[in-house]
């Protein structure tokens, strides 16, 4: 690994995910659907969330029993437009996919649908599942909780996940509005980035028990873990720049992704047994379509929206600024660019895939960085 930052293209690492997610004991399919979530991440320029949690979130979950690779989904209730799915401890991909899948399924038949989920796991970007449906001319919505790591508004103790909560809708443009925010000032996976990369924590992400900002990153991943630190919801502390409105939002999220479900919920998210061990998450998801030709000509909408958002695009900008962005633009942007180059990756996250391949025994793999 001489380099200390290189390009590996899209395809090779997806293969390369794909089959170790079988060694480890996936389907072929529920192996493609986690590796094709992951790599989309990268392709869109979602570094915290793509091919850098691989092994960490994944590989390691599945290897410490926190994780069924074997799991099959189970959908406990369904109706005309509602279902409740149990994931049994799977692969939180091959559980969201099935269920955003449905939910489009009944917007078709009823004009809408959701889906909500428990027991399941780390579900990657939100994003993946409302461009499933925007891409398919449908409104699509999905939250999740998370593990506790965001301290409610005036508070010290990590109580809530980051939370994200996503929206997807057409448009006549050449990408889709996707909207995919976590409800926390940031979220762990900028975190872990910043620890492997030495990059300090801005102010106004995260504090200490006694509410003083953490700018070491590595120190910060040990108080998330040990409960000692917080991420502060969107908005930041206290109420004066808004603070208790991610708080507040995190909360929907919350409820929504346990509460229909009967799923866990806070620190029954917390991953740990009351011996120390890695325990499953068990967490839950939701997932909303919207069929917009029950509500109106969908070309029409679709222009509508792109009017809307071209408009914004077209709006008086600060002085030094050129340009205005609306939600999903710079996905579009990072993919035109990425398309030919694939994923970025340092030399820590290189190790990582040499390790697992050499734990798997993956050798008939070769990676750009090999030396």
């Amino acid at each position: 690994m001489a380099d200390p930052e290189i390009h590996v293209p899209f395809d090779l690492l997806e293969r390369f995910m794909t089959d170790a997610f079988r060694r480890l004991g996936l389907s072929h399919d529920d192996a493609a659907v986690s590796a094709d979530v992951l790599i989309t991440a990268d392709k869109q320029g979602i570094d915290t969330h793509g091919v850098s949690r691989f092994k960490s979130i994944y590989v390691d979950r599945i290897a410490s029993g926190q994780v069924n690779p074997r799991a099959v989904p189970e959908f406990i209730r369904r109706g005309p437009s509602t279902a409740v799915i149990d994931g049994h401890n799977g692969m939180g991909q091959v559980v969201s996919k099935a269920a955003m899948t449905t939910a489009m399924e009944m917007a078709r038949r009823t004009g809408m649908g959701m889906v909500v989920a428990r027991n399941s796991n780390h579900y990657g970007i939100a994003g993946y599942y409302v461009s499933m449906a925007a891409s398919d001319g449908l409104i699509g919505i999905t939250g999740t909780n998370a593990r506790p790591s965001v301290s409610p508004t005036f508070g010290s103790e990590p109580m809530l996940g980051t939370n994200p909560l996503a929206f997807g809708i057409p448009t006549d443009e050449n990408f889709p509005f996707i909207l995919d925010c976590a409800t926390s000032a940031s979220q762990r996976g900028k975190i872990e980035v910043a620890a492997r990369t030495g990059i300090p924590v801005p102010g106004g992400w995260a504090v200490d028990s006694r509410g003083n900002d953490i700018h070491d990153a590595a120190v910060l991943l040990k108080g998330l873990n040990a409960g000692t630190a917080s991420l502060l919801p969107l908005g930041g502390p206290g109420e004066t720049t808004g603070g208790h409105k991610g708080y507040g939002y995190a909360t929907v999220v919350e409820i929504l992704s346990s509460g229909l479900a009967g799923g866990a919920f806070l620190s029954g998210l917390a991953g740990s047994a009351d011996d120390g061990k890695p325990s499953p998450l068990g967490l839950g998801h939701f997932f909303i379509a919207v069929d917009v030709a029950a509500f109106r000509d969908p070309a029409s909408f679709r222009r509508h929206a792109g009017d809307i958002l071209r408009e914004l695009r077209a709006s008086a900008k600060v002085p030094g600024r050129d340009r205005i962005f609306t939600a999903g633009e710079k996905e579009y942007a990072a993919w035109l660019e990425r398309k030919e180059k694939g994923v970025s990756m340092d030399a820590p996250l290189c190790g990582e895939f040499v390790k697992v391949r050499d734990e798997l025994k993956l050798t008939e793999y070769r990676f750009p960085f090999d030396s």
